[in-house]
Order: C-alpha cells, then sequence, then structure tokens
C-alpha cells in the first residue's frame, strides 16, 4: 500500500490527481489489475470525472454546496456536518480498472480528491492488486 499525502488550501475543492496515482501504478509494474483509492477521512471523498474543463468541478463543488449548505442547523457540534454529509455523498474510496500498466479511464476523464473541510492536511491509501 502507497500513502498519498495532499495538501488542500481551501475549504471545499478538487483536486486532479491523476497523474500521481498512475505513478504509483507506475512503480507497481503491474500490467493488469485493480487499484483502489480510500479516503481515511470523514469529510473529504474521491471520485472520477471531467479534467478536461474546470468549470466542471466548479459546478459540482457549487451544486453540492447548494445541496448541504455550510453553517445551516446541524447538530453536528464541530459545525462540520456539511462536510460529513458531502463526503458521503460523493464516496471516501473508488476502484479503478488497470489495463497495459494504465488507469483505464475515458478520453475526458480525470481522478479527483475531494475536500469538503479544509484546508488540511489529507492523506489517500493506494492499493494496487495484480490479476
Amino acid at each position: 500500500m502507497k500513502v498519498l499525502q495532499i495538501k488542500t488550501q481551501k475549504r471545499i475543492e478538487m483536486l486532479d490527481i491523476t497523474r500521481e496515482v498512475q505513478s504509483v501504478l507506475a512503480e507497481s509494474h503491474i500490467d493488469s489489475g485493480v487499484c483502489v483509492l480510500f479516503v481515511p477521512h470523514t469529510t473529504a471523498a474521491v471520485t472520477i470525472n471531467e479534467h478536461a474543463d474546470p468549470s466542471v468541478k466548479e459546478d459540482i463543488l457549487d451544486v453540492l454546496s447548494r445541496l448541504v449548505p455550510y453553517g445551516k442547523n446541524y447538530r453536528h457540534l464541530e459545525g462540520n456536518s456539511d462536510a460529513h454529509i458531502k463526503s458521503t455523498i460523493v464516496s471516501p474510496s473508488l476502484s479503478l480498472i488497470v489495463e497495459n500498466g494504465k488507469i483505464a479511464l475515458g478520453t475526458w476523464q480525470g481522478v479527483f480528491f475531494c475536500e469538503f473541510d479544509g484546508p488540511r492536511n489529507r492523506r489517500l491509501y493506494i492499493k494496487v492488486i495484480k490479476q
């Protein structure tokens, strides 16, 4: 297992980590298998979406913030319930198919680390499983 260190800059943001994940995959020297990503935090997540146009991630974050607004009258005393809910909606884990030593992504797809309670120093666990 490899641990990727991620430093976020904003309270809510999506960071394109496709290159970093592909780099870990290259280090594993596997041709075919599965790459599992897991976020060991309750207020962050990981997802796949378009990475060619930055406005897509802005739209995603905007809609999530309208669906689950910050600062509402939530019961959780830390004041970050919106971040916990957003993390649950997006998901703290992701499985990626590996073929020919690369993540099998569509033309416009990228892998994103989603921060919902930053800025923080975060970790992403990456486990590569050979077929």
